[in-house]
């Protein structure tokens, strides 16, 4: 059986770097890296939900397909030998590639794209193949399926596997080394790496922190809706794909919802419904906060009441600002931050960024952070103003044990609040926060 490698550590401990080095030393085209953090795809192949909600009119009739596309990849990394052929139906077969070869690629959702991903790259027969947070955004099945690849891959074929993990309960049993970088220090399995580990308390949020979440001053803007989503017979379709088709759904002031389903099957469109990011929501019957679509608010009136964050939201913060000016972004529903906040705004948000722990982060420029510290600025931003409806799309992508225990901390005590509603999305049940009190689960349609 080949080598399989889990490189682990703490958000910020070093696994990148650690990486890079090694690519460096490495350099060969035998080497692959490929990289599954909330950041990845700066192309068409990460800009999903933006680009399908904003952009379909690019589709035209010389679009190529994710077949085509992955045709021409498979034609340019190799021979299509008898051999090769077979290893492509194979890959095609174990991810139910059939579904989605004939979509394009902004109709894919980041399931699909990590699927298409991972077969281009394995395409290439690599001698060392580096998969960074391989499991990030895959639903329960879909990571089922990439472990037995990755089996099957060590046990066939000449390959050395390394994954880069931030959740160290995700490491398969089949790993045969565990690296914790931030200690220099190997282990020969999972059992054995597990046995030198301390379990995560059951709360790591200070007392004090807690209390001073629970007692911060409510605003003017924040009023006693009963209805904070209320959507009747709602379908959304580009072209001849259907995302959502006739969906009822209402979530009352204080809900705490987890949505949850396959890739695929419209969670983030569904997001996007509630935050007015959908131009097909003025064709629907929806009301937000009391109020029908299409009355007369604008889009900040509904944002001014809503945190977010999502993958989505991660991938559009490009550029190399101040982690508190990001932060501030919150304040002002914007991605880039147009206008610099007074003294006051700055003090609340170093404090939202001392309530995750990232409070010595603050002047650190964003794009220097790890993926996991990104993260953990960008659920400050959401939490920054208060906000009446929290929206949470995998929040605790990237982060480790510790950070995901913290942010469920200040999720659970922050929903104890007057008027706060949440709605999550996740595919591990575990991270789910005790306050949820609903569940919603959207099937794919096929």
């Amino acid at each position: 059986m080949g080598k399989v490698t889990a490189v682990v550590g703490r958000n910020g401990s070093g696994k990148t770097r650690y990486i890079d080095q090694l690519r460096k030393k490495l350099a060969s085209d035998r080497v692959r890296y490929i990289a599954f953090t909330d950041s990845y795809g700066v192309n068409v192949d990460g800009q999903y939900y933006l680009q399908l909600r904003w952009n379909q009119h690019d589709i035209d009739h010389e679009t190529p397909t994710v077949g085509e596309l992955l045709q021409r990849s498979y034609l340019l990394t190799g021979e299509d030998t008898a051999e090769r052929r077979q290893m492509k139906e194979h890959l095609y077969e174990l991810f139910h590639m059939d579904t989605f070869l004939d979509k394009y690629i902004i109709t894919l959702s980041s399931g699909e794209l990590r699927k298409f991903q991972l077969t281009k790259t394995l395409f290439a027969n690599p001698r060392l193949l580096i998969m960074d947070n391989p499991f990030i955004g895959l639903d329960a099945e879909t990571r089922d399926q990439l472990k037995e690849l990755l089996l099957l891959l060590a046990e066939q074929r000449d390959m050395e596997i390394m994954l880069v993990l931030s959740k160290t309960d995700d490491i398969p049993e089949f790993v045969t080394k565990i690296l914790e970088v931030s200690e220099n220090t190997e282990y020969s399995s999972p059992s054995d790496y597990y046995a030198h580990q301390e379990p995560v308390p059951s709360h790591v949020l200070p007392k004090d922190k807690q209390e001073a979440i629970l007692n911060l001053p409510y605003h003017d803007n924040d009023y006693d809706c009963q209805r904070v989503v209320d959507m009747h017979h709602v379908s959304i379709r580009y072209g001849e794909r259907t995302i959502l088709n006739d969906l009822d759904w209402t979530v009352m002031n204080g809900d705490r919802w987890a949505l949850s389903g396959q890739n695929g099957s419209g969670k983030s469109t569904l997001l996007s419904l509630v935050c007015a990011d959908n131009p097909q929501s003025y064709a629907c019957d929806i009301t937000l906060f009391d109020r029908p679509r299409g009355s007369g608010e604008s889009i900040w009136d509904i944002k001014r009441h809503i945190g977010y964050v999502s993958p989505e939201m991660h991938r559009s913060y490009k550029r190399n600002l101040p982690s508190i000016r990001i932060v501030a972004s919150g304040l002002m529903d914007s991605i880039g931050l147009y206008a610099i906040p007074d003294a006051k705004d700055y003090d609340r948000c170093r404090w939202w960024l001392d309530i995750f722990g990232i409070g010595h982060l603050a002047d650190r420029p964003f794009l220097q952070l790890s993926s996991g510290e990104q993260r953990l600025v960008l659920l400050a931003r959401a939490f920054v103003k208060d906000p009446q409806l929290l929206i949470l799309d995998e929040p605790l992508h990237g982060l480790d044990l510790w950070n995901r225990r913290l942010v469920k901390d200040v999720i659970e005590t922050f929903c104890q609040r007057r008027n706060k509603t949440m709605i999550m999305v996740t595919h591990y049940q575990e991270e789910l926060p005790s306050v949820i009190t609903q569940q919603k689960f959207l099937a794919r349609n096929l």
